[in-house]
């Protein structure tokens, strides 16, 4: 069986000019980055069209080490769409180097479902993670110049300054670090540290603008800390946002790219959905949507984090609302929830099968509580069993639901026609438009204990000494009335990442809260979840090499 990285290799891509003819769009109208990659501008979104135009979300159940296969399973259906006669684009996240070298390899999905070139995605493609990466760092150097400077100094407070640096790479050592060390001449010193880029404000404020000016207005509201006499200070007095911008320049355009299948892709933006709002640019979606009669799109980890984001922020700021949701379910996922090992998980366990349903039922619930059309996508492994497949397949029927089995690995849009019929038909003859879970007007407690205990089905919120001051600075500067991204682990229902399945009588503990005014939200964030993960004692980049011809080998 030819691994991911063979079956893109051998995969003829078509030029990137023949790409956009099936949207639309001339040579003239792309700005080409080699053959097989281009940026598009954004004077080519009609927001007529993207009102008119049909957004089918995908998702899925709590994430397991073992992989789900989500962005698998959105590339195979906009195959799929495709062939079936919708014209379809798939619009995703740019992958993160992170992730890349830490634990999951390569993020462009898998086998005959991918996006390609997948080497150029998977590493720098097209430079928006550096330009997001220099553009959070010059506000960074801003900060401590003029903490040196005598002229024009802000008297701020460097005790109160919250923005940390970033890098796109998992580094534990960086989470807490000291800077201005050195003597008089050096900075001075104070407490900070790095998070990862994916985390990074300016990768949300990217990700939630409408356009340039618009990123360059909320990179101007980036909440920096208080002066000695309490007067809160912005990344627009410090006059940080133009520079900010002009790196951003190219960054804001979505990227398009194709599947294995010379489907049209736009990848766009990273922002992780555990620590972040975790959904592609409002741009990309707007423009695939503006290009094509459907468009595919994912959210996140599971539908308690991306999905949750993607309906209260994301579509609360650019008045999106899916058609439709896939929310994507394995049966070893489902096994490893009802308590099978991780080493297990391939083999026939109907007990632990049926126990990891709750999981499952949950997210179900969730989507539910937000008013939109679903269908479950089993996203079948070669380990899977009939009867497993079946077992699932009966118990979403229980639950008033259809369960439809994808083989997007191996047969690419083929094996996900089926589930294509049914989004299509879903999406067709769905008239509800999504409810949000919160009102943003509601105090910042109510919208925390919204979430919480309708969507991970806490028993209660603690907020700690630090959280509780945090909320009376977020009261003072009037940003109270801002939607909230929890930040929480993805690994479970709950805040702690042991607590598999469906976990009940669980208290959600709130840390501390984080001001992302840039962003137009604010970051409660749970549990011991970091905003820079660290690598797997064995990384993904040990596996890694390159031939003296520039032949990659590894990237999985």
């Amino acid at each position: 069986m030819s691994s991911d990285q063979e079956i893109a290799k051998k995969t003829v891509m078509l030029p990137i000019v023949d790409i956009a003819k099936q949207v639309g769009l001339s040579e003239d109208d792309l700005e080409q980055y080699g053959r097989y990659k281009a940026k598009l501008p954004l004077s080519l979104i009609d927001i007529e069209k993207v009102k008119k135009n049909t957004l089918i979300l995908v998702s899925a159940i709590s994430p397991t080490p073992a992989g789900e296969g989500k962005t698998t399973v959105s590339i195979g259906l906009a195959q799929g769409l495709n062939r079936i006669g919708k014209k379809t684009t798939v619009v995703l996240r740019e992958p993160s180097l992170g992730p890349v070298f830490g634990i999951k390899g390569g993020a462009t999905g898998g086998g005959y479902s991918q996006v390609l070139p997948m080497e150029d995605i998977n590493l720098h493609f097209t430079g928006d993670f550096a330009a997001i990466e220099k553009a959070h760092n010059l506000l960074s150097a801003l900060i401590d110049n003029n903490l040196q400077s005598k002229k024009a100094n802000l008297g701020i407070d460097p005790r109160t300054v919250t923005w940390k640096r970033v890098m796109d790479m998992n580094d534990r050592a960086l989470r807490h670090v000291i800077v201005g060390l050195g003597g008089r001449t050096m900075g001075v010193p104070r407490e900070s540290g790095f998070d990862i880029t994916a985390a990074s404000e300016v990768m949300a404020a990217l990700c939630l603008a409408d356009d340039l000016q618009d990123l360059k207005r909320k990179l101007g509201n980036i909440f920096i800390g208080f002066t000695f006499d309490k007067k809160p200070i912005y990344a627009r007095d410090l006059k940080a946002e133009g520079a900010m911008a002009a790196l951003l320049k190219d960054a804001i355009k979505p990227n398009l790219v194709q599947t294995v299948e010379g489907t049209p892709a736009i990848i766009h933006g990273g922002p992780f959905a555990n620590i972040a709002q975790g959904t592609n640019s409002v741009i990309a979606t707007r423009m695939g949507l503006t290009l094509s009669d459907y468009v595919v799109t994912e959210a996140g980890f599971g539908f308690d984090l991306g999905a949750e984001k993607f309906f209260d922020i994301k579509c609360g700021y650019s008045g999106l609302s899916p058609k439709a949701v896939v929310l994507v379910a394995t049966a070893r996922a489902l096994k490893y929830h009802g308590g099978a090992p991780l080493a297990d998980v391939n083999k026939t366990d109907l007990k632990a099968l049926k126990k990891g349903m709750a999981n499952l039922d949950k997210h179900v619930e969730n989507i539910r509580r937000f008013n939109v059309c679903s269908v479950i996508a089993i996203n079948r492994f070669t380990t899977d069993t009939d009867e497993e497949v079946q077992l699932i397949i009966d118990h979403v029927a229980e639950l008033g639901m259809k369960a439809i089995e994808v083989n997007a690995w191996a047969s690419g849009g083929a094996g996900s026609t089926e589930l294509a019929k049914a989004v299509a038909e879903i999406s067709e003859n769905c008239k509800t438009r999504y409810t949000p879970m919160y009102d943003w007007n509601s105090s910042v407690p109510e919208k925390i204990e919204t979430l919480a205990k309708q969507i991970y089905g806490a028993e209660a919120i603690d907020f700690t000494a630090q959280a509780k001051a945090d909320l009376e600075n977020i009261i003072k500067l009037g940003l109270d009335k801002l939607p909230i991204c929890i930040a929480k682990t993805q690994k479970s229902l709950s805040d702690n990442p042991e607590l598999l399945g469906r976990p009940k009588d669980f208290v959600v503990t709130v840390r501390q809260i984080e001001i992302a005014a840039g962003a137009g939200f604010i970051v409660p964030i749970t549990g011991e979840i970091m905003r820079m993960p660290g690598l797997p004692a064995t990384p993904a980049a040990n596996t890694m090499d390159v031939d003296s011809e520039g032949n990659i080998t590894g990237l999985f």
